[in-house]
């Protein structure tokens, strides 16, 4: 079967529409017609090669949101014509201690969307069935998509170091993933920090569910508050002087990093220690925490706050992102 994908010749080239061959499905594996996929910058990066693992044609794409076309054989249930969703996890060994355990997205032998593999800037894409979740009804396509990546990387770490009632939380960084980590974190009951370097997110920030608002440039104001959270959501990326950041947490305090590859941060371990503080990361979520987000997702009323565009205009919306000028995520319609 044939397929149409918008792919990237070379490193860092522009998307054009190709024909392409779909691989067989092997007996656990699904196919997926796209209806909407989001875009991520770890697409941009992959288009880039910034991580040197790009092979080109290039087919970006994994915040995928469409209908089940065909199942493998081995595939049980009615999936056929369902609304289904597919992240950056697309396969898994099944085999390591970490699938054993649970924790499919620390697997050994990762199987990614986009690497290796064509993704969703297509008309159709193939996951493992394990990888592909229900659509719950009352999320729009359109919102969806992007908690399927950029939503499950800021659920994952406030569920599972147990953000809920009466944790004061800050979020750094009100782009496309802080947006939707505050809304996280208040439907989980904490009272919520944002932090930004733009003044003019303020409102927004707090109509996203911040209850106080902190501007970053400001050395007075991340002065005074010092000691105010137990836990600090890194969803920006830069290289900063990291103390201001680590004197907001209380004792027992946490900092997790959800991006920022190449972010060093330079902390004296005298600090941590009189603390007892945790510096951390997270990536992505595993396929339990992937249903437990969806589920919240649409029991709040959460969604990412998006801009969409015809998949045909992919180029134009790649460069909105380039540029900083999402507000707050791109998706692609079929």
């Amino acid at each position: 079967m044939k397929f149409t994908a918008y792919a990237a010749a070379e490193t860092g080239g522009s998307l054009h529409p190709i024909t392409l061959e779909l691989p067989e499905l092997n007996s656990r594996q699904v196919l997926i017609e796209v209806t909407h996929c989001g875009i991520c910058h770890s697409d941009l990066h992959m288009i880039d090669n910034d991580w040197g693992v790009s092979a080109y044609p290039l087919v970006p794409g994994h915040e995928v949101v469409g209908h089940v076309a065909q199942v493998g054989g081995s595939v049980q249930g009615d999936w056929i014509g369902k609304r289904v969703g597919l992240g950056w996890q697309a396969g898994s060994c099944g085999q390591c201690e970490w699938c054993v355990g649970k924790q499919e997205n620390l697997c050994v032998k990762p199987q990614a969307t986009i690497v290796k593999r064509y993704g969703g800037f297509a008309t159709h894409v193939v996951a493992d069935i394990d990888f592909i979740f229900p659509i719950p009804g009352k999320l729009d396509s359109d919102k969806a998509a992007p908690l399927l990546c950029g939503g499950v990387t800021v659920f994952s770490p406030l569920y599972r170091h147990g953000v809920g009632k009466g944790r004061r939380v800050g979020v750094m960084g009100i782009g496309g993933l802080g947006h939707m980590a505050l809304q996280f974190s208040k439907a989980m009951g904490a009272h919520v920090w944002a932090f930004s370097g733009s003044p003019a997110k303020e409102q927004e920030a707090k109509s996203l569910g911040a209850d106080e608002f902190c501007i970053t440039t400001d050395a007075t104001a991340l002065k005074s508050a010092k000691n105010s959270l137990d836990y600090l959501l890194v969803t920006a990326t830069a290289d900063l002087d990291w103390m201001p950041y680590v004197n907001l947490l209380r004792p027992n305090g946490t900092i997790c990093f959800v991006t920022g590859e190449n972010t060093r941060i330079n902390v004296p371990v005298g600090h941590i220690l009189s603390n007892q503080l945790n510096i951390t990361g997270s990536v992505i979520g595993s396929i339990e925490t992937m249903k437990r987000m969806l589920e919240f997702a649409e029991a709040h009323g959460i969604g990412a706050h998006t801009e969409c565009m015809p998949m045909r205009d992919v180029n134009a919306a790649l460069t909105k992102v380039r540029r900083n000028q999402a507000r707050y995520r791109m998706v692609l319609e079929a």
